[in-house]
């Protein structure tokens, strides 16, 4: 693909939102998918109050009907896993060469969009950003930013870097997106999930933010083990999917996260907010995939599997999302 790309946003959200209006910004041709705010978006546009600078983007390609988005180079989904199995519905057509950029989070995302679109080169990104919407085409971006770019590979091996994530870190750098390429999408993302974890489930479960977490000496004990039993899991998944080849997560990395979330402002996870809201929570790909994929491989991970089995509680006591999985 020659630049400049064309693309889509799936879900113009806190994520979505942000990260398309800076693509908007730096003058890519961006459309934008929304459903509550398509009226306000449509006549104001977009907002953005940044930490990197506020900006105002009055006029923006707002759609409410998927079918109605143009053709474009890459299509951006922005939106909660929860309602990934949707996906085909709320897809603009796609083009023989266009590719898909999942910006969610959890782990088994790219695997289950693969199975709905097959044959589709598949990349993911993984967004180490604070930011929140705080109304219709409003968002605020608190701190950070960075994206972490792969490609998915459905035999979970690494890929490398291709021609195509190389050409979209270009647009994103443009953009002042910070963006990096990892050679490693699945090992990437566990790291994540050594911090959303923790951090996603117990706010929910404890109504937590994260300096409230951090400032108590038994949750932050807490934070700690269950960071390990991400560790210890994503380690040995690594060492099953590619005997000897040392795909595994540096001994440092929680001491790091520690250190990061210490310096970070204080902050309402995303699944807080959305629990908060009353919206369905993204329990099954962050707390969910990973407590069966260690039990799969035999790992004890208790602290992760009861924090689960609360998520999944609270949640169903508001969506009725059946039985507690044992």
């Amino acid at each position: 693909m020659s630049a400049p790309r064309r693309y889509a946003i799936i879900g113009t959200g806190a994520i979505g939102g942000y990260y398309g209006a800076r693509l908007q910004q730096s003058g890519c041709e961006v459309h934008y998918l929304l459903r509550s705010d398509y009226d306000p978006v449509r006549q104001q546009g977009l907002r953005v109050d940044s930490t990197a600078g506020d900006f105002m983007l009055p006029r923006v390609n707002a759609y409410s009907n998927p079918a109605d988005i143009p053709p474009v180079d890459v299509v951006i989904i922005a939106l909660k896993t929860t309602q990934n199995d949707r996906l085909t519905e709320l897809l603009p057509p796609l083009q023989p060469e266009t590719i898909v950029l999942t910006l969610q989070n959890g782990l088994g995302i790219e695997s289950d969009i693969a199975r709905q679109l097959p044959g589709r080169t598949i990349l993911g990104g993984l967004c180490f950003i604070c930011s929140n919407k705080i109304g219709p085409g409003h968002i605020r971006h608190l701190d950070y930013g960075q994206v972490l770019l792969g490609a998915y590979d459905a035999s979970g091996q690494p890929v490398g870097i291709t021609e195509i994530m190389s050409a979209i870190a270009q647009d994103f750098s443009q953009a002042q997106i910070p963006i990096d390429l990892t050679a490693d999408l699945f090992m990437a993302r566990w790291r994540k999930l050594v911090w959303n974890v923790p951090y996603n489930g117990l706010s929910v479960v404890l109504d937590a933010t994260t300096d409230e977490l951090m400032a108590d000496s038994g949750t932050r004990a807490l934070v700690e083990t269950l960071m390990a039993e991400v560790v210890a899991a994503a380690n040995a998944w690594g060492e099953q999917r590619s005997p000897g080849q040392n795909r595994t997560l540096p001994p440092s990395l929680i001491a790091e996260m520690l250190t990061t979330t210490d310096q970070m402002q204080p902050y309402r996870t995303s699944m807080k907010l959305d629990y908060d809201e009353g919206r369905p929570l993204e329990v099954e790909v962050i707390l969910g995939n990973p407590v069966s994929a260690a039990l799969q491989m035999g790992v004890a991970v208790p602290q992760m599997q009861m924090l689960y089995q609360q998520v999944r509680f609270l949640d169903s006591l508001t969506h009725g999302r059946g039985s507690i999985a044992p």
